[in-house]
C-alpha cells in the first residue's frame, strides 16, 4: 500500500492504510488465502509523486505481489508506470484522473468512478434534483483545485456535460489546495457572477476553507454542491462546522449505505481506530478483498497470475453502491462504478440521489447552511 501518511492528506492516507491492515487481519484470521497468510508492506508517499514512485520501486524489490494506492492522481500516475514496467498489478482505491488509464496499461485497475463519470454524473444529478425539487439551477460557478490533475479532470467533464444539458458555467476558478489560506476574494468574484449554484472540487482542508469563506462573504447561491469533493460528505465536516454544514451536497464515490455489511465494516473500523471510516478507507478495504480473491483464483503469488485473475474478476460480495458485480473493462476501469449524491440533512450525511439508492429526498435550501 502507498498512501500519504504524512502531510496535508494524511487524515485520509492513514485511514486507508489502516483499512488495508484491518482487511488483511480479517482474511488471515479466517484462514488466509488457501491457507497462506497475507503480508502487508506499507509506504508513505508524503503526497509527492516522486516519493510515491521511489517507494513503489522499493516495494517491488521487497517482493510486493500487488499494489493498492494512492489517493492522489499525480502520485498514482507515477506508481502505475512502475507497476506496468515491473509487471506488478495495481488496484487503485482512490485516484480519479482519466489519464492514468489512458496509457493502455495491462497491470492497473481502478475501483472508484473515474473523472468522466464523476463530472458527467455530477452535472446530471444537479439537473435532475433541480427538476425534482422545482428549483431552477441554470447557472453555476466552479471552484476547483487546479494543480494536481484531479480537479482539472473532473471540472472538464462537468463543464462539457453542463453545456450539453443547458447549465451555464459562468465562472471557473482554480487554486492550489496545499498553499491556499483564504478564498474570500474568489467568493466575492463568484458573488458578482450571481450563479444559482457553486460547484466545488478539492480536498478536505481547502473545501472546509471554501465553506467558511462562503459564509463570511454571504455567498448568495441556492446551494453549494461538491463534485468529487473530499469535504462535504464527511462526518468531520459536520463536526467542524456545525449548522453551517446543513444542506451542503456532494456527488462522490461512497459506500453502499443500504448494505448492512457496509455498516458492520464501518462499525468495526471505528471500534478499532476511534474515528468514523471515510469512504476512501472503505475503497482501500474493498481493494484488499479484490486482490485476495484474485490470489485465491490464481492459486499463485506470482504477480502476472494475480494480474490475470484481477482482470477476470466478477466480484459480487462488495460494499460499494454499484449495480452489479465488480468487473473490469479492457482499460482497467470498473464497469459498474458510479458516484452517488449525498447531502447534510439534520446534521447527518445521507444519500439523496439516484432514487434507488436514496435514504432521503434531496433538498435545495433557499439558504444553504440553514
Amino acid at each position: 500500500g502507498i498512501h500519504p501518511l504524512t502531510g496535508g492528506l494524511a487524515a485520509d492516507g492513514i485511514q486507508m492504510d489502516n483499512a488495508i491492515q484491518m482487511a488483511i487481519a480479517e482474511i488471515n484470521e479466517a484462514g488466509g488465502v488457501q491457507g497462506a497468510q497475507l503480508d502487508y508492506l506499507s509506504a508513505d508517499s508524503t503526497g509527492a509523486p516522486d516519493v510515491g514512485q521511489t517507494e513503489a520501486e522499493r516495494l517491488v524489490g521487497e517482493g510486493a505481489a500487488a499494489f493498492i494506492c494512492c489517493f492522489q492522481s499525480s502520485v498514482t500516475s507515477n506508481v502505475a508506470a512502475i507497476a506496468e514496467r515491473e509487471e506488478v498489478p495495481l488496484v487503485i482505491d482512490v485516484a480519479v484522473a482519466d489519464a492514468i488509464l489512458d496509457q493502455e496499461y495491462a497491470y492497473t485497475f481502478r475501483l472508484q468512478p473515474n473523472a468522466t463519470s464523476m463530472g458527467v454524473n455530477g452535472a446530471n444529478f444537479l439537473q435532475q434534483i433541480a427538476e425534482e425539487t422545482g428549483e431552477e439551477i441554470s447557472t453555476v460557478a466552479y471552484l476547483y483545485e487546479g494543480t494536481s490533475g484531479f480537479g482539472d479532470s473532473v471540472r472538464e467533464a462537468f463543464v462539457a456535460q453542463a453545456n450539453e444539458i443547458g447549465i451555464e458555467v459562468v465562472e471557473e476558478i482554480g487554486y492550489d489546495p496545499f498553499a491556499v489560506t483564504d478564498l474570500t476574494t474568489e467568493m466575492t468574484r463568484i458573488n458578482a457572477a450571481a450563479p444559482d449554484a457553486l460547484v466545488v472540487t478539492g480536498y478536505y482542508n481547502d473545501g472546509l476553507l471554501a465553506a467558511r469563506n462562503a459564509e463570511e462573504v454571504g455567498l448568495d447561491t441556492k446551494i453549494i454542491y461538491g463534485v468529487a469533493q473530499g469535504t462535504y460528505d464527511q462526518d468531520q465536516f459536520v463536526a467542524d462546522t456545525g449548522d453551517l454544514a446543513e444542506c451542503f451536497m456532494d456527488s462522490n464515490y461512497h459506500w453502499d449505505s443500504s448494505n448492512p455489511e457496509a455498516a458492520v465494516v464501518r462499525d468495526s473500523f471505528e471500534e478499532q481506530y476511534g474515528e468514523p471510516m471515510r469512504t476512501s478507507a472503505v475503497l482501500a478495504y474493498q481493494a484488499t478483498y479484490i486482490i485476495a480473491d484474485a490470489i485465491a483464483r490464481a492459486g499463485s503469488s506470482d504477480p502476472a497470475a494475480i494480474r490475470d485473475a484481477i482482470a477476470a474478476s466478477d466480484y459480487a460480495d462488495h460494499i460499494l453502491p454499484y449495480e452489479g458485480n465488480i468487473t473490469f473493462d479492457e482499460t482497467g476501469e470498473t464497469v459498474v462504478a458510479s458516484p452517488v449524491l449525498m447531502q447534510v440533512q439534520d446534521g447527518a450525511i445521507v444519500q439523496v440521489w439516484p432514487p434507488d439508492l436514496a435514504e432521503s429526498t434531496p433538498n435545495i435550501c433557499t439558504s444553504w447552511g440553514n
